[in-house]
């Protein structure tokens, strides 16, 4: 018989890339999101347009399931009580369906959002958790949610992966791929010779694929998910410039009076930018993937530079489909605010 796997989020950026991966798989799959699914797929999947805080649907629509994965967040540029609201009591709810359903398997995907700004790196598992606003603060208790309903017989794989772009990825990365597009030098906070770990979300998808088929007793646990090879963040976001061809650079400026500027313009709702953005993007931001790499066997394939240019060559050949589209998921890209008039100096 064959597998039927329910998604919450199978709308979202990451949704869409699990969705054609499983569908090579082929797996049935329900998707569940507030957003419709609406993509050339939509004809090879049942579909659920619905919100996780509404338990009485995601029950209802779970049913028959063998395996949910649970993607559905609410992004931090949504306002606070939609991010605790989705973060937590959806989690809760999409837990609790899935007992009520006979579901033991819920493969979550938390965020390392919950280290907030470290003093180390790489960061692993057992790290102290000290979410960076809402966003991070949520992933934390949606965490401990998780581990009551372990407690409870079930199975639940929670991967806290690091930030992931390729196919359908717009949000903040956006912003960098329209200047390079444009010809454009783009400014980056610090000096640039740190190395901030990526991950491509077609590692992300094979990650969660091991945690969905691996032994319940060994995947129960928490996973850093990220890639292997990465290098400065200069050198990483030069290779993007590098390859549009216009001879442009990465410029570095000082990062504390970037950041005093940056604060100021998101208090003032001027700057597409929030603080875990900021302030972790001139220090170095890695995790380790060992514990992953022992258990779920991930064998991350995409440098960071591999993702970066992947999701760029994506984003030039479908810009005409979101060149005047703006919003807050990752499947828009962002209201550059005063960015925009920024980038004319550039």
């Amino acid at each position: 018989m064959n597998q039927t796997i329910f998604i919450t989020g199978g709308s979202g950026f990451l949704g869409i890339n699990m969705v054609r991966f499983l569908l090579e798989k082929k797996k049935n799959i329900i998707n569940y999101d507030i957003a419709d699914f609406d993509y050339p797929e939509k004809s090879q999947i049942k579909s659920f347009v619905a919100d996780i805080r509404d338990k009485k649907k995601l029950k209802k629509a779970m049913k028959g399931a063998d395996v949910v994965l649970h993607f559905a967040a609410a992004l931090p540029l949504y306002s606070k009580e939609d991010i605790f609201s989705t973060e937590i009591d959806g989690t809760r709810n999409v837990l609790e369906a899935a007992l009520e359903n006979g579901i033991k398997k819920v493969v979550y995907i938390s965020s390392t959002a919950v280290y907030g700004i470290p003093d180390h790196h790489p960061i692993i598992e057992t790290d102290k958790l000290i979410g960076v606003g809402p966003y991070g603060e949520s992933k934390i208790k949606a965490e401990k949610i998780c581990k009551v309903f372990r407690s409870k017989g079930m199975c639940v794989p929670v991967l806290r992966p690091k930030s992931f772009i390729g196919p359908e990825r717009l949000g903040v990365f956006s912003l960098f791929y329209d200047w390079a597009k444009d010809g454009k030098n783009f400014p980056l906070i610090g000096n640039g010779r740190n190395r901030y770990q990526l991950l491509a979300v077609t590692d992300l998808c094979q990650a969660v694929w091991s945690a969905m088929n691996s032994d319940d007793k060994k995947v129960n646990d928490v996973f850093n998910i990220g890639a292997k090879e990465f290098k400065t963040m200069k050198e990483d976001y030069q290779s993007v410039l590098d390859f549009a061809g216009f001879g442009k650079k990465i410029i570095c400026f000082p990062a504390k009076p970037v950041i005093f500027i940056l604060k100021i313009l998101e208090v003032l709702h001027l700057s597409p930018l929030y603080a875990w953005v900021y302030e972790t993007a001139a220090t170095d931001s890695s995790v380790s993937i060992k514990k992953a790499e022992k258990i779920l066997k991930f064998n991350p394939k995409y440098s960071n530079q591999d993702a970066l240019l992947e999701n760029f060559q994506w984003y030039l050949k479908n810009l005409d489909e979101f060149q005047n589209t703006t919003g807050v998921s990752h499947r828009v890209p962002w209201s550059q605010g005063i960015f925009k008039i920024v980038k004319n100096f550039f």
